[in-house]
């Protein structure tokens, strides 16, 4: 970016001169010359094609000892042309094509088919078996459009004698890097790459990639015989055949990181909420992919009809027989035989205590998390003391408070009644919002910059005798318009504004401008021994001072006897109070005196909510507002509003730590319905918010458990940091389950950590990454897109997690293949990254967009 700015000005003795070539933000150290881990493209450097690279480093030289950061990939392109019964192959070979354009792959094709300059030609990317899309941008590299095996069809217009209607052919692409033809990893340590925004896709991929029973189905091409293409509830068959196209691929062995893009196509096409390249939850990507592939895979190719039958009072262990057998008479897959277990539901009417047992079979467990009942709020507190400066408070306030809690719990640090608090909301040096005291306090969130304000008295009405003002500070600078011979200023705001409470009858323009002085003059910063003098003048309020510096003041009178630029300055200011005649009409104007007075350090001016002036009064919460307009020279000399923290700051934030099994206790807890979703009752014949109960009843080979960390209600939406610490071995269910071992022959309840996907961020933005035990030789890896790193089992549970895959002990296979020995001499145990990104079918492919 440098050098192009250096190159747009042409101007070589510029300061964007970009100077040697310094990779040294690239690497870990200088000794080894390692990479840093998670280096993104465009981001942190960028890919030049060698011709320019060698221009680069003869105009500018390199930083000494540092080696050249060289990447080298071959591509070739097959072209298969097919016309009835016609076939002919070609083979283009395109050195280095890893930055090369699609049009050079188009003109190629056009040379060996002998198309004329005039004929026109088109390039496809085909998205499914039956669907195109016209690549019209032909300057984009291979790499930008992330172009597939088999995905791009070339159409030859108009007709030929060689076909009578128009040419296809499709282009394959392959690599001929010697680094992908000899690369032999551990199958399923593979990366997949983000195709913009896809981080979500790829977690959930990796954590059923490696759930070793629906792998090795997929592997051993058992679904190939259960593909069910006339499930009207399926997708043709075409989410799995995308899906084991997918897993092979990783599991080859051959790959350091898979393109999914096909897989991506079909999932947008059979779901359209993932259409685009929008963020979206893994869990709910996880979803829709288990149903999408147990309908795909359904055993059951006509599903009958089975009226569901309640308790009335038979043990629950024949009506869990019954649903189970139901369930499977309409659900049999290899879904079915891996995720699926069974929950008890239990439900109470309030009015006639009708009790409904129903046996429900579920895929994942969704459990809550402990919700904290309070929260810690940061606040800025302005007090009365003029001498007392902005102070930051840490508070635990209810979760569920309102605006007043906030002010009782700062009272208790403060010692200031709660009713003489006001709370506001500062954004961008002005009042972004005043909340009242019975406001809640979810719609106050953490980074909102909050101003918590002493007044002078408690409630402030609207006809009382205080009112409250609204005091914004603005930063004037003069200049002169040579057009009207007249003197103006500009003003921006700066600090934080301030709110005060100001009796009525002392509501004059000098009044204001004696308490502005006390608030703003008593902090000054220290500007050192040359200049105690009017430092001590602009620490004191004594209008009598004589002092004949800028720092000395009186009640807004400009002094006598200065310079023409003063009197030109005493001029505009009259000018001012005249065109604000009608927004001052309350404040008594300035008189001009004749007796030598000081000159003021600021001017008091009416303005609005935005603190910008305006001829009509500003009113506040049944106050006014103002601006204390300072000028440049005299900014140095006011306070510069510098907050301090509170001892409560210093005591540090605990984060809350959960046990999985607290969750799993909640999620098995009696809770009430709520009123959007009732229960009809068959014995009252009405809806009620009927007491519902869940309880395990049996549990699934793989058990994947949802932490819900998104909390929504109607008052509030939150992303919930909480940590939750699980067992990565022995996870023991037999307490939470109601059907009791009766014998030898039942499966055990204890269960291993398989893998974890995690998400970092908030709400509105995140990142997905999965952590994931390898089935053949034991060894946990970290997958983060394309990029895959070796992990120790003490990374794993952090405040990200949010799915769990546990598999059932007796159904664990030990490690075939011993685990590997992380090289030490590789950073952070690095294994593969965007510089080895692997092949969709059998082309290479990266984007490098982030989310």
């Amino acid at each position: 970016d440098q050098w192009k700015e250096y190159v747009h000005a042409g101007d070589q003795n510029s300061s964007s001169y970009p100077g040697k070539i310094d990779n040294t933000e690239l690497y870990e150290d200088l000794d080894s010359y390692h990479l840093k881990e998670r280096l993104s493209e465009n981001e942190d450097f960028v890919l030049v094609p060698a011709e320019a690279w060698h221009k680069l480093l003869s105009w500018y030289d390199m930083m000494d000892n540092q080696p050249p950061l060289e990447r080298k990939v071959d591509i070739g392109c097959l072209v298969y042309l097919s016309c009835r019964s016609l076939s002919v192959c070609m083979c283009v070979n395109l050195s280095h094509v890893y930055l090369c354009l699609i049009d050079a792959i188009h003109q190629k094709i056009r040379q060996h088919f002998n198309v004329s300059e005039t004929a026109e030609s088109r390039l496809w990317m085909r998205s499914t078996d039956t669907s195109s899309e016209r690549l019209r941008n032909l300057n984009m590299t291979i790499l930008d459009s992330c172009l597939s095996s088999g995905m791009v069809k070339y159409t030859h217009l108009p007709f030929t004698p060689l076909n009578s209607g128009h040419l296809l052919c499709y282009v394959t692409i392959w690599r001929n890097s010697a680094d992908e033809d000899s690369y032999r990893g551990p199958p399923g340590v593979c990366g997949l790459t983000n195709l913009g925004n896809t981080c979500f896709m790829n977690s959930a991929l990796q954590c059923l990639s490696n759930t070793p029973p629906l792998t090795e189905y997929f592997l051993r091409n058992s679904y190939l015989e259960e593909l069910n293409f006339t499930n009207p509830l399926g997708m043709k068959g075409e989410i799995a055949e995308a899906y084991a196209d997918v897993i092979k691929q990783m599991w080859s062995g051959r790959h350091y990181s898979v393109v999914p893009r096909v897989f991506k196509t079909k999932v947008g096409h059979f779901a359209s909420q993932f259409l685009g390249y929008q963020q979206h939850d893994s869990q709910e990507l996880l979803s829709f992919l288990l149903d999408g592939l147990h309908e795909d895979l359904n055993r059951v190719k006509k599903k009958e009809y089975i009226e569901l039958r309640d308790a009335d009072g038979r043990p629950d262990q024949e009506v869990a027989e019954e649903a189970w057998r139901n369930h499977l008479r309409r659900n049999d897959s290899v879904i079915v035989d891996t995720f699926h277990g069974l929950f008890k539901s239990t439900l109470v009417c309030p009015e006639c205590n009708k009790v409904s047992v129903t046996f429900d079979p579920f895929c994942y467990l969704s459990v809550p998390l402990p919700v904290s009942k309070e929260r810690v709020m940061e606040v800025f507190y302005v007090s009365l003391d003029p001498t007392a400066k902005p102070t930051q408070y840490r508070l635990i306030v209810p979760k569920a408070g309102r605006v007043i809690d906030l002010c009782t719990s700062l009272s208790q640090a403060t010692g200031v009644p709660p009713n003489q608090m006001a709370v506001a909301d500062v954004f961008n040096h002005r009042f972004y919002r005043i909340y009242q005291a019975d406001e809640s306090l979810s719609c106050i969130l953490d980074r909102d910059d909050i101003f918590v304000y002493q007044l002078s008295s408690g409630c402030v009405d609207q006809d009382g005798e205080e009112v409250v003002m609204a005091i914004y500070m603005r930063e004037r600078s003069h200049y002169r318009d040579y057009g009207s011979g007249s003197n103006n200023y500009g003003t921006s705001l700066f600090g934080h504004p301030l709110l005060m409470s100001v009796p009525r009858a002392q509501c004059t323009r000098e009044d204001l401008y004696q308490l502005l002085l006390k608030r703003l003059s008593s902090s000054e910063p220290d500007r050192g021994s040359s200049t105690e003098e009017g430092q001590s003048a602009c620490g004191s309020t004594d209008t009598n001072s004589q002092d004949a510096t800028d720092g000395d003041q009186s009640a807004g009178v400009e002094p006598s006897g200065k310079e023409e630029e003063d009197e030109d300055e005493d001029e505009e200011e009259e000018e001012e109070a005249a065109s604000c005649a009608q927004a001052n009409k309350r404040l008594p104007g300035r008189r001009r005196n004749t007796e030598k007075q000081k000159k003021a350090l600021f001017t008091i001016q009416a303005v609005n909510s935005n603190g910008t002036t305006e001829r009509g009064m500003g009113e506040v919460d049944g106050g006014f507002s103002f601006s204390c307009d300072i000028s440049v020279a005299n900014l140095f000399f006011m306070c510069m509003q510098k907050y301090i923290k509170h001892q409560s700051m210093d005591v540090p934030h605990q984060q809350i730590t959960v046990q999985l099994q607290e969750c799993i206790e909640l999620f098995t807890t009696v809770e009430t319905l709520e009123e959007e979703n009732p229960w009809y009752c068959p014995t009252c014949k009405k809806h009620q918010l009927a007491t519902k109960k869940l309880d395990l009843w049996s549990l699934p080979e793989v058990l994947i458990i949802h932490l819900k960390r998104f909390s929504y209600t109607k008052y509030s939406r939150e992303k919930l940091d909480t940590i939750v610490e699980f067992p990565l071995r022995d996870l023991d269910f037999s307490g939470f389950l109601l059907k009791k071992t009766v014998n030898s022959t039942e499966p055990p309840c204890r269960y291993d950590l398989i893998s974890v996907s995690n998400h970092f961020g908030g709400l509105r933005d995140g990142h997905y990454t999965s952590y994931a035990r390898n089935k053949d030789n034991g060894q946990w890896y970290y997958f983060d897109d394309s990029k895959v790193t070796y992990a120790r089992e003490e990374q794993i549970v952090t405040s990200a997690v949010y799915l769990l895959f546990y598999q059932r002990q007796d159904k664990i296979r030990q490690p075939t293949v011993p685990p590997p020995v992380p090289s030490s001499s590789q950073p952070e145990n690095h294994i593969s990254s965007q510089t080895h990104d692997g092949m969709d079918g059998a082309s290479s492919c990266v984007s490098m967009e982030t989310d």
